[in-house]
This record gives structure tokens, sequence and C-alpha cells, in this order.
């Protein structure tokens, strides 16, 4: 059984989904609450070329986001990339995905950039087909490493 079309509605991020943003951001493995999202909202509002586009169902209930912002780095054409994308569970299949990447394709061509960067885990194959069907490829696989900085204290 084929699921119904999207009904959602593409928009920048509102303090008010800060909670739907937070159970999406689980779904993507990263365990978060409403105050986490609007701490991290906070400070992403306040950097330039950020964006954070909500999908919302016609029930007024947001049902994926996406993040995009500028990657600029020293050795390559500078470009936007992707913080994360996810659509949830219960809508995947309608176009929300879709929907969502065009919006963060759309935010980048108007601010001038011409290429748009993600990365996606291994095990994620079924995104892995969604991006390669709307035109991404894969031109490499890399490692991600990542360090705890301890807060340094500063004396006075």
């Amino acid at each position: 059984m084929r699921k119904a079309a999207s009904p959602a509605k593409i928009r920048r991020l509102r303090k008010t989904d800060f909670k739907d943003a937070a159970k999406l951001a689980g779904q993507l493995g990263y365990p978060s609450t409403r105050a986490a999202v609007a701490k991290r909202s906070s400070i992403i509002a306040k950097l330039p070329g950020h964006a954070v586009f909500v999908a919302e169902s016609s029930g007024g209930r947001v049902v994926g986001w996406i993040h995009v912002f500028p990657f600029p780095i020293l050795e390559a054409e500078p470009r936007m990339a992707l913080g994360g994308l996810v659509v949830d569970e219960a809508w995947r299949g309608r176009g929300i995905g879709k929907l969502l990447l065009a919006a963060a394709e759309a935010w980048s061509l108007k601010r001038g950039y011409s290429w748009l960067r993600l990365s996606s885990r291994v095990e994620r194959k079924r995104a892995h087909k969604f991006y390669q069907r709307l035109g991404y490829e894969k031109i490499k696989t890399s490692y991600i490493f990542s360090k705890k900085l301890n807060e340094v204290k500063r004396s006075r």
C-alpha cells in the first residue's frame, strides 16, 4: 500500500517546534530534550548563513527538519553543508525529505554556493539510496574523529 503524498509545508524553525525537533533528533540517533534543542538553536541563530527548515504537517506538527550551513574550507571551493536531515519514522516515504533537501539547496544557491555537502553514517543504506536518487554522488569514504574537550579554567 502506497503512502499518501505529503501535505507538509516547509518553513523556518520556531521556538514552538523545539519539542518535536528534539524527538526527531532522537530518531536520528542523537537523543535530545526541548531545552537542549532550544540552547543549540539559539547558538545557530547567531551564526551567519545557517538555516533550520522544518516540515509541518497539515495538523501543525513538525514531522521533519534540516539544518544547512556554510562550510568554507581552504583547500576547495566554499560549499554549504548539511548538519542534519530527519523525517519522522511514521512520515517517511512521502516526499518530505525531498522537500526539505530542496529548501536547503535553494537556500544555498540564493547565497551563491554551488555545492552542498553531506555525510551519512555507513549503516544508513536507505538514506544513501535516497540521496543518490536526488543526484548526490558518493565522493569518498572517511572516518570522522571526535574529542571531548575539557573546559579550560581561566586564571584572573
